[in-house]
């Protein structure tokens, strides 16, 4: 036998070798096959609460907790953004995608084609009308008009039932559309009656004042993430893992805190006259809280909230106390920051912007955001002296000095001699930048939505929530 015949064999001996191996050989599971790529892929949708553009970059719930899950798992979060949540499914059973996070109902039968993950929030289906229309109070009461409905958002299957049980009800799928979209065109009376999420509903109703939830078409369900269905459950129990995890460590209910903000009642009035001066007012401030905000390296819109919550945007706006103008300045405020006219609105936003700049340099650096907004929000309020012994007292009352959440419990106790006497600074009114911050994260949030809708580039931003509540 030659030597190319023998090297010829040996070579055709490791391929069969080779083949026989991998052949016999265990395929990766689900959770080996991220580890092994280095790279989870999650696939989601547009929307206030699952994924939007902000603060530099992504956020949103679903965003947020699928890179907490990355991070655990030591890979790259790799984001596919789709349109609706039908889309979102189709990519988990075609195999492009390995987690569902776009805010899908878990169904209470089996879905063949996926398998769920824990429940992490509950929400229902809500038929949402305009109050210059009459309530109904059920399907019946719609016809003879039909009811939007934005792709995935009802399975077909559901609606057939509803339409069993009420023939003269009829529907509109619209594939093009997302909830936010079709709670628009209500607002706008576009449309009469539309299927939202009640989430959706919480997170976009401060933009949206004149939306009503009628009635609940399912009762509540809750959201979870979905993987394909297959008999590997390794990713599945990771996720299991996780979610238990942040659940048991509170960071799950921070993060819902931080998007949905305290449960409030809904001020209409207050929405109402806020939406009509962003259309009236706002476009001959705008171009100076975003000249300010790109100087001073501040949102332009948390700078027109601010301003909002100062002034209602009036330039001529003037207080008991002397503070004047759309960022109502004190007298020695506004010589700190080189305004000579309070009333002139350039300078006062401009002095508005620099005085907030200011206090959120004074937050110790270990303090991150959004935190440090809120902070310096609540010293441009209070003080910031009057913040410090806040900080204190939560200090000694064991709570986390450098925590919003913690700090806000403890400033009203600034209006109690019991407490204010052992602070540096003494008596402070301190329920109000409680209520200051919390009105301007309101503000912030619908400016943001608004503008998004008008397609705003993203700007530097801090993250924020809505603190309305619809009810029923």
């Amino acid at each position: 036998m030659s030597h190319k015949t023998i090297k010829f064999v040996y070579v055709l001996y490791l391929a069969l070798a080779y083949v026989s191996l991998t052949g016999c050989s265990k395929s990766p599971s689900q959770l080996d096959q991220v580890l092994q790529r280095e790279e989870i892929r999650v696939v989601t949708h547009d929307g206030p609460a699952t994924y939007y553009v902000d603060k530099d970059g992504e956020t949103g719930l679903e965003f947020e907790l699928a890179n907490q899950f990355a991070i655990r798992l030591g890979v790259k979060l790799s984001l596919i953004v789709v349109n609706n949540s039908t889309e979102v499914s189709e990519l988990i059973k075609n195999g492009q995608a390995d987690i569902a996070a776009g805010g899908i109902s878990q169904p209470f039968i089996s879905d063949a084609p996926m398998i769920y993950g824990p429940g992490y929030q509950w929400v229902t289906r809500q038929i949402i009308y305009r109050t210059s229309h009459w309530r109904p109070t059920s399907l019946d009461d719609i016809y003879p008009s039909q009811l939007h409905i934005a792709d995935g958002t009802v399975p077909l299957s559901t609606l057939e039932k509803l339409k069993e049980k009420s023939p003269s009800f009829s529907w509109v799928i619209h594939p093009d559309k997302d909830n936010n979209e079709l709670l628009k065109m209500v607002e706008n009376g576009e449309v009469l009656y539309a299927v939202a999420f009640s989430n959706d509903v919480i997170l976009t109703r401060g933009s949206y004042p004149e939306i009503r939830p009628a009635f609940n078409l399912t009762g509540p369900e809750p959201l979870a993430w979905a993987i394909k269905n297959t008999e590997d459950h390794s990713l599945l129990k990771e996720i299991q893992k996780f979610h238990g995890k942040i659940t048991k460590e509170g960071k799950l209910a921070d993060l819902v805190e931080r998007f949905y903000g305290p449960k409030g009642f809904f001020d209409y009035v207050d929405s109402r006259t806020f939406i009509d001066k962003y259309r009236k007012t706002l476009p001959g401030l705008r171009p100076y809280f975003k000249r300010s905000g790109d100087k001073n390296g501040i949102d332009w819109r948390l700078l027109a909230a601010l301003s909002y919550q100062e002034s209602h945007w009036n330039k001529n706006a003037q207080s008991r106390t002397g503070v004047r103008g759309l960022m109502m300045l004190t007298q020695p405020t506004a010589k700190q920051v080189g305004v000579k006219n309070r009333l002139d609105p350039e300078q006062s936003i401009e002095g508005g912007a620099k005085y907030l700049k200011l206090l959120r340099k004074r937050i110790p650096e270990r303090i991150k955001e959004p935190e440090r907004t809120w902070f310096a929000l609540a010293a441009y309020n209070v003080g910031f002296g009057h913040l410090e012994d806040a900080r204190i007292l939560t200090q000694r009352d064991g709570g986390d000095p450098d925590v919003w959440e913690e700090v806000k419990l403890r400033l009203p106790l600034l209006s109690k001699r019991k407490w204010y006497k052992k602070t540096r600074h003494g008596y402070a009114r301190g329920y109000e930048p409680v209520k200051f911050v919390k009105k301007i994260r309101k503000y912030y949030n619908v400016l943001v939505q608004l503008t998004q809708q008008n397609r705003e580039p993203p700007t530097q931003l801090v993250n924020s929530v809505i603190i309305d509540s619809p009810s029923l």
